[in-house]
């Protein structure tokens, strides 16, 4: 018999299952019996030490007394004992047959997702054009504050060191030959038709691609978007179009911008060579006509739609955790960077095939 005396509970200090288990086994009785002293105060930690005694009893056959102990501490106990243990069995390993199906299937559900996704963004974006959809305007305005002036810093420094890099990298090559005075049409050319489109997309994928996930990812673990989805509201028209609006709005804008920090840039290694800034303005503008404008313009577009596409629907997607949310910001910045690629590559052979 184990006589309890004194406080089982609160932050007192109990003694571990294996002390109580070791009295009794040295007993070498085949009864256990708890009884209560005049003094014994409990409350549910009590019920952390004798939980897995009396499980340890029904496995070993013992015969497990609690009938001086208070009646309530019973009835807790059975109530636990009710429950059956959870099963702690090893998860079955997986055949090489096996994980290539889940591969395939994984894909086939990513793939249907994502064109249900693209499917009901062009929905909204029909119903936003004809005046019925739940897009409020103010949303549409706070992220263009968002994506647009907040952004200006970062892609101002981008730009100015990329338009550096393409001068620096191309000077190598044109003093060989005494053509220095080219370096204006290496960075004009390379800046307006690829780096300022993509430089910038890769800096708003990381920054607000991110941050879309974010804010959708911590409402679906909060259940907001249940909530919207409860009243009614559509969470594509609410909740993703803004988004996706507002960084349509806002990207070539950051483009031209990125064009003429990047401009900037090179005219200042330009300097370096020799090279004055009437030089390279008179250079540049000779090498670009407005084709070669349009085509940055329309990447920038196309990227807009890549980035928050992709951030929207890594946050819709999430999970309820924090774990969870901080996985969707990780895929959703994943996965515009690759969709950005892919897609740059194939407005680049598509520029080609068409000859602009």
């Amino acid at each position: 018999m184990t006589l309890l005396t004194g406080c089982w509970r609160g932050e007192a200090t109990l003694p571990s299952v294996t002390e109580l288990r070791t009295q009794f086994e040295a007993a070498r009785s085949e009864q256990w019996r708890f009884s209560a002293g005049d003094s014994f105060e409990w409350d549910s930690r009590l019920l952390t030490r004798l939980l897995p005694i009396a499980r340890y009893c029904e496995t070993e056959q013992i015969e497990l007394d609690l009938s001086a102990l208070p009646p309530a501490v019973a009835r807790l106990l059975g109530l636990a004992l009710a429950v059956a243990p959870a099963a702690s069995a090893a998860p079955p390993r997986r055949t090489l047959v096996d994980r290539y199906r889940a591969f395939w299937r994984n894909l086939f559900s990513g793939t249907h997702a994502s064109v249900a996704f693209v499917g009901e963004c062009t929905l909204a974006f029909g119903r936003f054009l004809r005046g019925g959809a739940n897009t409020r305007g103010i949303d549409i305005l706070w992220f263009i504050q968002q994506c647009g002036p907040q952004a200006l810093p970062i892609v101002a420094l981008i730009s100015v060191l990329v338009g550096m890099i393409l001068a620096y990298l191309g000077s190598v090559q044109l003093r060989q030959f005494g053509a220095e005075v080219y370096v204006a049409d290496l960075v004009t050319i390379g800046m307006v038709r690829e780096m300022a489109a993509l430089m910038t997309a890769v800096i708003m994928a990381g920054r607000t691609g991110a941050a879309y996930a974010a804010q959708l990812g911590a409402m679906q673990a909060n259940e907001e978007i249940d909530a919207i989805t409860t009243l009614g509201i559509s969470p594509i028209e609410y909740l993703v179009l803004p988004r996706m609006l507002a960084l349509i709005l806002v990207m070539p804008l950051l483009y031209l911008f990125s064009v003429a920090l990047g401009l900037g840039g090179g005219a200042l290694v330009a300097a370096g060579l020799d090279v004055n800034l009437l030089q390279f303005i008179n250079s540049a503008r000779e090498a670009v006509d407005l084709t070669d404008i349009g085509t940055g313009l329309f990447k920038s577009l196309a990227f807009a739609v890549v980035i928050a596409a992709a951030g929207c629907h890594a946050g819709l997607l999430s999970g309820r955790s924090s774990s969870a949310v901080g996985q969707a910001t990780t895929r959703a910045v994943v996965h515009a960077i690759v969709y950005l690629v892919v897609v740059d590559a194939g407005l680049n052979i598509l520029y080609n095939e068409l000859g602009i």
